[in-house]
């Protein structure tokens, strides 16, 4: 079937069935991640952040394709998790840009639009690396532009063909590929929506999205932390949410913002490009709605009575199991602050050691399950304070860092932190009584002069380095490289820890996760004590999942 031109109607369903595609397909570009480490989460963080984005659009009445683009482009952008889903997402602001102003897109038109989508994933990366989603995606520009068909359900399938081709190359651009005998993950994301935007197109499908089934312990955690929230603490009882889509949002949101201030709290209000989202928890939304329309035109309401869904969860916390509760009170914060942190972790443990530390937000995330830009967003914005630092505390999360600092009116600074230590430290070395631009140089100095080690098991066979590895093989780590591997997860902690440290080094610190016992720990802690009796050891119980342990060496 020849296609000539298409309209928002058809890019809303080549999005929604690539959506559903890579849904499909998600758990099989984790599998290509080159680690064999339990954090092979690309395919999961894609498909999250495209959901995200489609989810904009599935309702969307209007058939110009700028203004189904230019949501897909928000939705992602505040949907984006991971490297490869912040990538993602700007690969659909370029395209969106490349549409802007257009009802319809003939295919030089959607090529370009794709060679625009290559130019901002680049542009977004400080520094690229070749083998990966940008190759891909600028394979997908080149040959879109370099097609010359007028026809783009050809245009799309020789996008796809060739597309392909390179991405089977990329074992030949990056050494770890070839290693492991697989082909880069993100790039295999993108290929897989790709093909689901064509096969939507070539079919005439008309794609709505696809149920995600939660398992029922997630739906029970879930339910059981809202659980320990008291009914008299709900002081703004609906939650409202929509988009306006008006001229100049950027410009507007400051006013809007204070006027609402008064009325509820949890408040987010941002504006990109001609769309600004609301959030805030309110007693009268329709006070909010009222004012909200005077900006321009309203979309995807959604109102839910907090009060009422707390009595519903009250009803079935008696028949679930003791699970770990939160309170809201914790985000609470009266008077503006002159500094405040925010952190990323996972563990009760080390999340009660950032706590301690000083942290006013810890963000509960990590491997396998990266925040998305949008949950920074909401953190920065429940706390009120001059400055806000943000400790990621793991390299995949430093971008969804960045580009929430970048949309945020607050002054907020990120300190690339990849590790736990490297972010304890960051808080440790800060200092109150400095200035920012002081702190800032402080901290980024320090977390450079920790070193990092982690024990945890394979999930796969495969090798690298020259090792072979078996799956539930375990795997000593120092700096995200594999330096050993072997049976017993003390062995190797102490192998890796003998690796680390120097003449120099002072301090052993250990953070031992929640599947380890705990008197086997304080063995071990004892044994490294008489083997290093110069170095001061220090142990914690950080409950993480997934690593045995996390080191660091001073």
């Amino acid at each position: 079937m020849e296609r000539f031109k298409i309209d928002g109607h058809d890019l809303r369903n080549m999005v929604i069935n690539a959506s559903n595609n890579l849904e499909e397909k998600k758990e099989f570009v984790n599998s290509l991640n080159v680690f064999p480490v339990p954090d092979g989460d690309t395919g999961t963080n894609m498909s999250m952040t495209f959901r995200s984005a489609v989810a904009e659009v599935e309702n969307l009445e209007s058939n110009s394709i700028s203004e189904v683009a230019k949501r897909i482009a928000r939705g992602a952008l505040m949907g984006a998790r991971g490297n490869s889903g912040v990538i993602l997402s700007q690969i659909f602001r370029g395209i969106a840009k490349g549409l802007e102003g257009k009802d319809e897109a003939d295919a030089l038109t959607l090529a370009n639009s794709i060679q625009e989508g290559s130019k901002h994933a680049y542009k977004a990366v400080m520094r690229p690396t070749e083998g990966t989603i940008l190759t891909i995606i600028r394979a997908a520009g080149e040959s879109a532009v370099d097609s010359k068909e007028s026809d783009i359900v050809n245009l799309l399938d020789k996008v796809c063909t060739f597309s392909e081709s390179v991405l089977n190359k990329t074992p030949d651009m990056l050494p770890a590929l070839k290693e492991a005998k697989v082909v880069d993950a993100g790039g295999m994301g993108l290929l897989i929506i790709l093909k689901g935007m064509y096969k939507a197109l070539s079919e005439n499908i008309e794609a709505r999205i696809e149920e995600v089934k939660v398992k029922n312990n997630e739906i029970n955690k879930n339910k059981l932390a809202q659980a320990s929230i008291k009914a008299e603490d709900i002081k703004y009882g609906y939650c409202t949410e929509f988009f306006v889509s008006t001229k100049n949002a950027m410009e507007k949101t400051s006013d809007f913002k204070k006027l609402l201030e008064p009325i509820g709290d949890s408040m987010i209000v941002i504006g990109v490009d001609d769309i600004i989202k609301v959030h805030i928890h309110t007693n009268d939304p329709g006070f909010v709605l009222s004012e909200a329309v005077k900006l321009g035109e309203l979309s995807k309401i959604k109102i839910d009575n907090m009060r009422e869904e707390h009595r519903k969860i009250l009803e079935l916390e008696y028949a679930t199991t003791e699970e770990e509760t939160y309170s809201k009170d914790e985000d609470v914060i009266f008077e503006e602050e002159e500094y405040a942190f925010i952190s990323v972790t996972m563990g009760n443990g080390l999340k009660n050691i950032f706590s301690d530390l000083g942290v006013n937000s810890v963000i509960e995330g990590g491997q396998t399950m990266n925040p998305s830009t949008q949950d920074i967003m909401e953190c920065i914005n429940n706390i009120n304070a001059e400055n806000i630092f943000v400790l990621p505390n793991n390299k995949n999360i430093i971008m969804a860092a960045e580009q929430a600092a970048e949309l945020s009116e607050k002054n907020v600074i990120v300190i690339p932190t990849k590790t736990i230590p490297q972010g304890i430290t960051a808080v440790t070395v800060f200092n109150p009584e400095s200035t920012v631009d002081e702190n800032i140089e402080t901290m980024n100095s320090a977390i450079q002069n920790v070193n990092t080690a982690s024990v945890t098991y394979a999930v796969r066979d495969t090798e690298m380095d020259g090792k072979a590895i078996k799956e539930g093989n375990i795997l000593g780590l120092i700096e995200g490289k594999i330096s050993e591997i072997g049976k017993d997860i003390y062995e190797i902690c102490d192998d890796i820890i003998s690796n680390m440290v120097t003449e120099e080094s002072e301090l052993i610190t250990i953070f031992y996760g929640k599947d380890c016992d705990e008197e086997k720990v304080e063995e071990f802690s004892t044994k490294l004590e008489e083997k290093y009796p110069d170095i001061d050891v220090q142990c914690y119980s950080g409950e993480q999942p997934l690593y045995y342990f996390i080191v660091s060496v001073e």
